[in-house]
């Protein structure tokens, strides 16, 4: 299999979490990278995402999405294949991009419907969408982020299956 930086993305409760380790299991040699990892690291002065956030909350983001792609660059430059997780909503997917400039980089854009994510939300051990109106939320990120990449409704397949079509997408399924 060839090497990239795969980026997936989509909103919270999207499956992205399995999505990406689910993928990263299956390639040769993989680093499963979870960009969140980069805003739990901040001990005292976080400021989370919101609805209307603060700049500083938006400056913390930035900063997120910066050391993920640097992380991800080095892993890439030691041989291993990236699988990057994170909600990049919107132009924040093509400031991601801009980070990973040079990179051999494959988009996933997980997309299940809303009710999907209305079960998952409710079945998984951490809530989300504390500040958020879903139904705005996701039509914004349905109509503002950019169609690169491979689009997925990934509502009635298991991670596996998920990972079964992002694999095919990219010319990749093992022979």
């Amino acid at each position: 299999m060839q090497q990239y930086i795969y980026l997936i993305t989509g909103l919270m409760a999207s499956g992205k979490t399995a999505t990406a380790q689910e993928l990263a299991e299956r390639l040769d040699k993989a680093v499963h990278l979870h960009g969140d990892i980069f805003r739990k690291m901040i001990v005292s002065g976080r400021e989370d995402m919101r609805e209307n956030p603060p700049k500083e909350a938006l400056e913390q983001l930035y900063l997120r999405y910066q050391l993920t792609a640097d992380t991800a660059k080095q892993y890439f430059d030691h041989g291993f294949s990236v699988v990057i997780q994170d909600n990049y909503y919107g132009p924040a997917l093509e400031h991601m991009l801009e980070f990973l400039e040079g990179y051999p980089v494959q988009v996933v854009v997980l997309c299940p419907d809303m009710d999907t994510i209305c079960t998952r939300e409710q079945l998984r051990g951490k809530k989300g969408y504390a500040g958020y109106m879903l139904e705005l939320l996701y039509r914004a990120f349905m109509d503002e982020t950019p169609r690169i990449g491979l689009w997925l409704n990934n509502s009635s397949l298991s991670p596996e299956e998920t990972v079964d079509q992002i694999l095919e997408f990219f010319g990749e399924a093992r022979k």
